[in-house]
């Protein structure tokens, strides 16, 4: 994969930087095709980008947003990224597509919202979790071998919670990735991921070039 390596001073630093490149981005593709396909991961990053997307000029109206990745909750649960979604959102037009995972039958959940994804996104948000996961594509979960679904659900629990997570053929349907990697527990699987390293769930994401925005604990200067 090809990356672009953005370094700030803190994770704040990285979150503003994000957000402005997530409001060009979006106007630039609501200006040619009327619409910017944006699906986001949860965490502490995205969420503080969310809240400095207030001050940019963003086409909130023609932003759809899907989810990379969501814990198998309750609606309104804490641990669901759609709740930390929401409220960073707040009261902006932006469409949301929830991921179903309120439901028993999960395979079948996946296979609907797979069915509402667009043919392309065009710009996916990615994290980097201290063992290498991305979404939730985890070591050693079955999901990592996922080749003829978009949205799968994974076959064990991870911190607590079976996830549904975009697979490996869903994430490859980015024009475009952005990666906010923050915090010094990062900077191993960042240097395996910039490497190209494979073994490491990350490593496996394919698809459209990439922008690495990661604070200086977690690159440094070097």
């Amino acid at each position: 994969m090809d990356f672009t390596v953005d370094v700030h001073a803190d994770d704040d630093a990285v979150a503003k930087a994000a957000a402005r490149y997530v409001a060009g981005r979006a106007r630039d593709c609501a200006g040619d095709h009327g619409v910017f396909t944006f699906a986001v991961s949860g965490g502490r990053t995205p969420w503080l980008m969310f809240a400095h997307l207030a001050d940019e000029d963003m086409p909130w109206i023609q932003t759809r947003i899907f989810q990379v990745d969501e814990r198998c909750a309750p609606l309104d649960d804490v641990d669901r990224n759609l709740s930390h979604l929401q409220e960073a959102l707040g009261s902006v037009p932006a469409e949301v597509v929830p991921m179903p995972v309120e439901v028993e039958n999960l395979d079948a959940a996946a296979a609907t919202y797979a069915a509402l994804l667009p043919e392309s996104f065009d710009l996916i948000h990615l994290g980097l979790g201290p063992d290498g996961h991305t979404a939730s594509l985890v070591p050693g979960d079955a999901v990592l071998e996922v080749t003829d679904r978009l949205v799968a659900p994974t076959s064990s629990r991870y911190q607590g919670r079976r996830r549904m997570t975009l697979t490996y053929p869903g994430l490859a349907r980015a024009h475009q990735f952005l990666w906010l990697v923050t915090g010094s527990e990062k900077a191993e699987p960042l240097a395996r991921l910039l490497a190209g390293d494979a073994s490491i769930p990350a490593g496996r994401v394919t698809g459209g070039p990439s922008i690495v925005m990661a604070d200086t604990a977690a690159k440094g200067t070097t």
